[in-house]
């Protein structure tokens, strides 16, 4: 009996640590989520990389700005002059590099209006469509984070699995990795991140270039 009673002792502290861990992934999350939502305004450095078994990898890097869950300005530097802008009613993809000469043009998803803004997929009402897990402590460019793993729970997502890097100084992602349903591993490392700043008018407006041909999706 002694023998029986001290192997449940040691056992007792390692179940109850599962649900602590949970509560822990959760709590961090909705700090994050609210955070967010309260923002006006976000600007931060990105660089990106997608990667895919069939097509190889390519790397980016711009710089971001986001006003809310519909307005979202992402302009490269590398590759230079390409663009993605969220308007507020349209989406606007500009990419020679791949696309040359055109404009892709695509009215937001009315039922998200999310369209593109990989962040309000991820951070508006997460507990909504996402399970978290903790998956450790680590640290970006100096910054100490908290890693969470995130798995969908409803359908229609644009990804498959999601993995954020949350600062614990201000709850903001430093980087994020999601798989899509292509296949496409999209990991995008932000830094240089202002909160709350006054924008320059047409940060969400986009010209097609001279010459450029408009497809409406």
């Amino acid at each position: 009996m002694i023998r029986r009673v001290s192997s449940l002792s040691l056992l007792l502290p390692a179940l109850a640590a599962v649900p602590l861990r949970a509560q822990g992934a959760d709590a961090i999350l909705e700090r994050t989520a609210g955070t967010y939502r309260e923002l006006r305004s976000l600007t931060a450095d990105f660089d990106q990389v997608v990667s895919n078994e069939m097509i190889g990898t390519f790397k980016s890097r711009g710089a971001l700005a986001q006003a809310g869950p519909s307005r979202l300005s992402m302009r490269f530097t590398d590759p230079a002059g390409e663009a993605i802008v969220i308007d507020g009613t349209y989406i606007w993809i500009y990419t020679p590099s791949t696309a040359p000469g055109q404009v892709l043009r695509a009215p937001i998803d009315r039922a998200s209006g999310y369209g593109v803004n990989l962040l309000a997929w991820l951070l508006d009402k997460p507990a909504e469509r996402y399970r978290a897990d903790l998956l450790r402590e680590d640290q970006v460019a100096g910054t100490p984070v908290d890693v969470l793993r995130l798995t969908p729970t409803v359908a229609g997502l644009p990804f498959t699995s999601a993995t954020l890097w949350l600062a614990r100084s201000d709850a903001l992602p430093r980087r994020i990795e999601v798989i899509e349903p292509s296949g496409n591993h999209r990991t995008l490392t932000l830094s240089n991140l202002r909160t709350n700043a006054a924008l320059p008018a047409g940060t969400f407006t986009f010209t097609p270039p001279t010459g450029a041909k408009v497809i409406n999706q």
